[in-house]
């Protein structure tokens, strides 16, 4: 199987997607057919479906863009020319240093303007570039709270041309999108959803996720063919164990799982992990 990965990286920030796990993802999707249906309930960044088409160019892939993704690229141009704007603001403010007041409000001032003329900022790449490594925010009036720093990059973003290409793009409740596919032998469930204890204020989810709603996901896992994927810090997979041991009920029972360890900083480090699990054989 080759591993002709276009896209390596989700083309815009997006908290949680999975360019750590591409590798892996791409080596483990051999245990499945490459002629299966595989529909991302969770689609976030696309950088799972981007991979899995891809790698198997016959598959058809669904990708379930529950975060309003796909429009977010389809304003990078304007992105761009915004980033310029805030570029030359901060043309005397080293890379990685705090934004002084005075700039500050000249950045919000250009933000506000941007979208007053064409309706739409992508707050979450501007955030990206005007906040300390690893924060986004998705409100204007979040962000005039922050304390900005200069990370705006010295280029433009590319396009993303082709980025979606090939893929079925939606936007579903992933419940209903997955009662579409629930019962056919063929199909593959991407579920990657918000991760429990997990910040997800970047997320277009209407209502804040809660333990009930990380518990519903499970459902999709039973008898299914699936990767799903979370973390150490949500303690999903423990909770199961318990489950299993407790009342006999765990969906990960015979699920392979790898991880990878991510930094945050020099002193803290986290588990991302990744489970998948087949009932049908593979073509």
């Amino acid at each position: 199987m080759k591993n002709n990965l276009i896209y390596k990286n989700s083309p815009l920030p997006f908290q949680g997607q999975k360019r750590g796990f591409l590798k892996l993802f791409s080596s483990s999707l051999k245990n499945f057919p490459s002629d299966a249906i595989y529909v991302d309930l969770f689609g976030g960044s696309g950088l799972l479906s981007r991979s899995v088409k891809d790698i198997y160019p016959n598959a058809t892939v669904i990708y379930n863009d529950f975060d309003g993704f796909s429009n977010r690229l389809s304003h990078i141009k304007n992105t761009n020319e915004l980033l310029l704007i805030i570029r030359q603001i901060l043309v005397n403010t080293p890379r990685n240093f705090k934004i002084p007041s005075f700039d500050k409000d000249k950045v919000i001032k250009a933000i506000k303007a941007h979208n007053k003329q064409y309706g739409y900022v992508d707050i979450i790449t501007i955030s990206a570039s005007i906040l300390f490594s690893g924060k986004y925010i998705t409100s204007i009036n979040e962000l005039e709270k922050q304390t900005l720093y200069n990370r705006v990059r010295k280029s433009d973003i590319p396009l993303a041309i082709g980025f979606l290409e090939g893929l079925k793009v939606v936007t579903k409740d992933y419940k209903e999108l997955f009662n579409c596919f629930k019962n056919n032998p063929n199909v593959v469930f991407l579920v990657d959803p918000p991760y429990l204890s997990t910040d997800t204020k970047s997320y277009s989810s209407d209502s804040y996720w809660k333990l009930k709603d990380y518990l519903n996901v499970l459902d999709v896992l039973n008898n299914t063919n699936f990767f799903y994927f979370t973390s150490n810090k949500s303690s999903i997979i423990e909770l199961c164990e318990w489950m299993g041991e407790k009342y006999n009920v765990n969906p990960f029972d015979g699920a392979t799982k790898e991880s990878v360890i991510n930094s945050v900083n020099f002193q803290y480090k986290y588990e991302d992990i990744m489970l998948f699990k087949k009932h049908l054989k593979a073509s």
